[in-house]
């Protein structure tokens, strides 16, 4: 007999356990169209997959892509083509307001610097419908005194890892800037002298699906 983990981890893989959060809240349900923006091999998809969600992908690496591709193809019933794509979270050919809800989990803090995590923050928001949910985990400078600066918003971090960070501060920015409205209150988890973790969770409101609707017409 296998043990109680062994069975859970097939169930759930490595999914996030603040995006299993997002689940247990009713926040994310079946019937809702999901992209991961960054999705690595699908470590946050397989519970998805199993429940029969409308899971869609996007990673820059090819390896990745087909990893999770063979993980649909076990777990789906049906993999449409070009579900999960080989593309840039900052550059994804997906539609405008077309996702229900975008994942980004460890994926922000890659960023080469500002601008770059602007990109990748906007165009997950462009793809986002309104109403939609916006669940980010990235490293944060919180709680983190023992950082070394390297200039446009990358960091040595404690445990030797480099990172592009950032504080509540920018995160409640953004947040007001998309006109967006948060979910939860923002949180950093700090691991000891190693890194400091946050959760940003936005919902996308009707303000700006008026003022896209405004500027396309």
């Amino acid at each position: 007999m296998s043990a109680p983990s062994d069975s859970l981890r097939e169930q759930f893989g490595d999914i996030d356990v603040y995006l299993f959060d997002q689940l247990l809240r009713g926040r994310i349900v079946s019937g809702m169209k999901v992209l991961d923006a960054g999705c690595g091999s699908g470590r946050n998809l397989i519970f998805l997959m199993r429940a029969g969600f409308d899971v869609w992908g996007v990673d820059e690496s090819e390896e990745a892509i087909a990893a999770v591709q063979r993980l649909a193809t076990e777990l789906m019933q049906e993999v449409p083509p070009r579900r999960f794509r080989v593309e840039r979270v900052e550059s994804m050919s997906h539609d405008t307001d077309s996702m229900d809800v975008v994942i980004s989990s460890a994926v922000l803090h890659f960023a080469r610097d500002a601008s770059h995590w602007m990109a990748m923050v906007h165009e997950m928001w462009r793809v986002l419908a309104p109403g939609g949910l916006l669940f980010a985990r990235l490293a944060t400078t919180v709680g983190q005194p023992h950082l070394t600066p390297l200039g446009g918003g990358r960091y040595v971090m404690p445990d030797g890892t480099t990172r592009f960070l950032v504080d509540h501060e920018r995160l409640l920015n953004v947040t007001r800037d998309l006109a967006g409205s948060l979910l939860d209150p923002l949180k950093s988890t700090v691991v000891h002298e190693q890194r400091s973790m946050g959760t940003w969770v936005v919902r996308k409101g009707e303000l700006l699906r008026r003022a896209v609707s405004d500027n396309s017409s």
